[in-house]
């Protein structure tokens, strides 16, 4: 009998999750710990690293696992990278379930960067107001620019950052276009921090900043090394039926 390990964190995560329960699969989500009260799972959870690499190999090994699906976010490139690492050394099947990124589309003004360094220089030295959206663990570059205010949200309360002038909403999405075009005006944003995540729940400040005619500082997705990957739920499905990456 096959054995699945999920590394999970997003929505794309839990519906595979249910699916894997609905037939009846035998499965496990990892989370990586970094929220303080996840989503409850239809499948079997763990919360923590594995070690690094090896770690994560010997985890593979010991517990029988024959086929790993890396649902992690598009930017847990540390994590992406050492499952396919680790997947070789166990010699455990792997695949990678990831939203596509988003494409700016007609009216949108975005300003592209490669990483928080370069959102951080292309807010410039004037002082503005700038929704962050980002998740906690990327906001510590932006203490270089203090002279900014920043709109923050987490999916939930944390150590207060160390940045002096911010406000911090703790909410989880998916959020809509009304909520985040109500969440811009009412906090005067003049411009959007924003990782290329992909996916649809949060979509919507993308929405809201075209409408409102707001600039977004867009970071690029890290560097992952190759690999066998899908978009869809229904594709990891059919792998592990069929042991094939098909377009299903």
């Amino acid at each position: 009998m096959r054995h699945i390990l999920l590394l999970g964190g997003t929505t794309e995560a839990s519906m595979l999750a249910t699916a894997l329960a609905e037939r009846g699969e035998r499965a496990v989500l990892s989370y990586a710990g970094r929220t303080e009260a996840p989503r409850a799972q239809a499948i079997p959870t763990r919360i923590g690293g594995f070690g690094g690499v090896q770690g994560l190999a010997d985890h593979l090994r010991r517990g029988g696992v024959t086929h790993l699906v890396d649902a992690t976010h598009p930017f847990a490139a540390r994590i992406s990278a050492n499952a396919i690492a680790a997947a070789d050394l166990a010699g455990v099947k792997l695949l990678a379930l990831t939203r596509p990124a988003w494409e700016a589309c007609p009216g949108d003004h975005w300003i592209r960067v490669a990483d928080t360094k370069g959102a951080v220089a292309a807010l410039g030295m004037d002082p503005i107001r700038v929704f962050l959206a980002l998740g906690r663990q990327t906001i510590g570059d932006f203490a270089e620019a203090p002279q900014h205010f920043y709109l923050l949200r987490f999916v939930d309360a944390a150590m207060p950052p160390a940045l002096p002038r911010h406000h911090l909403v703790v909410d989880r999405g998916p959020f809509s276009l009304a909520g985040e075009l109500a969440l811009l005006r009412e906090h005067r944003i003049e411009v959007i921090v924003a990782k290329n995540a992909g996916g649809a729940g949060a979509r919507a400040k993308l929405d809201a900043a075209r409408e409102l005619g707001l600039p977004v500082v867009m970071i690029d997705r890290p560097f992952i090394p190759d690999r066998p990957q899908v978009g869809r739920v229904a594709q990891v499905l059919d792998w592990l039926d069929h042991g094939v990456v098909r377009g299903v």
